[in-house]
């Protein structure tokens, strides 16, 4: 029995995740804003399911729910941090309040978590620590900065904290998906490629779980060519965001 905390479990590719481990064997601690839908999985698997509801952009939130982890169990062997937002900046009119919603629930949200996680995951078993960043930090979109901010900042903590959690057995797997049929893409205004469902997104995910892979990243080619583009010159780059931007605008 591998014992979890779950965090964004309440809709989107965290409330499919939490369902496909429920299914699989697995104890989960379930966090997120809307406690109904938590409510809902405990009342299905309520043997293998607490509820700690709570936004994790609220230090005293998190800290309640590491109340119930350390209640609960003492200890977790998989943490999967995967809430999080996005709101999109409009040209011409940067909102610095809007900016700082996106970074506390993304950034200090995700490291409110981490400073009640990791102790936890020292005392469990073959810890793993799972986040969910975003694709969006290889290519500079248009009006997507607060978002992509926020994501390039959680790629670049991840990847210096494994190195620091190596020595002390703790895994971490940074999660980059394209994009997912979620409340929250559902308010986009533009076209997403390649879209996947939340529950082909949760399946994805957990499969992979096992082999603690560094990243796990799909749909394969829209990563690909994000990555391609990501790379190309400066003047390159810009040329072509401003075309996606024009586009966005007819």
């Amino acid at each position: 029995m591998t014992r979890c905390w779950l965090t964004g479990a309440s809709s989107g590719i965290g409330a499919a995740l939490a369902l496909h481990l429920l299914e699989h064997g697995h104890s989960l601690v379930v966090s997120g804003r809307q406690r109904e839908p938590l409510e809902a999985l405990r009342s299905r698997f309520p043997d293998r399911v607490v509820v700690a509801p709570g936004d994790i952009g609220n230090r005293d939130d998190v800290a309640a729910i590491g109340q119930v982890l350390e209640a609960t169990w003492g200890a977790i062997d998989l943490a999967i941090l995967n809430a999080g937002t996005c709101e999109y900046l409009e040209p011409g009119h940067f909102d610095a309040a809007l900016l700082e919603r996106v970074l506390r629930t993304n950034l200090i949200g995700l490291g409110y978590c981490l400073e009640v996680a990791l102790p936890l995951l020292l005392r469990g078993s073959n810890p793993h620590l799972v986040v969910t960043g975003s694709s969006v930090d290889w290519l500079a979109l248009p009006r997507a900065g607060a978002y992509g901010a926020s994501k390039a900042a959680v790629r670049y903590l991840m990847e210096s904290l494994r190195i620091d959690l190596a020595s002390a057995g703790i895994d971490v797997t940074l999660v980059s998906p394209g994009f997912v049929d979620t409340p929250l893409t559902r308010r986009n205004d533009f076209p997403m490629p390649q879209l996947w469902s939340a529950q082909r997104a949760a399946r994805h995910i957990a499969e992979r779980l096992a082999k603690r892979p560094l990243q796990i990243t799909f749909p394969t080619l829209f990563i690909l060519v994000l990555r391609l583009l990501g790379a190309l010159p400066g003047r390159w780059r810009l040329k072509l965001g401003q075309r996606m931007a024009r586009r966005e605008q007819d």
